[in-house]
């Protein structure tokens, strides 16, 4: 398991979560995001919009399986 920790610098609107979903997606590894004590999965919309992730939130980009690594990467340079 591979994990990162980002600081947002814009809010997340409806547009760049659909991003970051498309972005998570592609990766075949199971790829969560963390705020606070929330912990959901970075491929649904729904959840990713549930977290209202907000301007200077600090959230935590997680990845397990084949291409962790590269999953965490990229999943993170959405958001940062």
């Amino acid at each position: 398991m591979v994990s990162k920790k980002v600081s947002l610098k814009d809010s997340l609107d409806t547009r760049q979560a659909a991003l970051f979903v498309q972005t998570a997606s592609k990766f075949k590894s199971n790829v969560k995001i963390s705020v606070d004590d929330k912990n959901v999965n970075a491929k649904s919309l729904m959840c990713i919009i549930s977290l209202g992730l907000a301007e200077g939130v600090e959230v935590t980009i997680s990845a397990d399986g084949v291409d962790e690594v590269v999953a965490v990467e990229e999943v993170a340079t959405v958001l940062g």
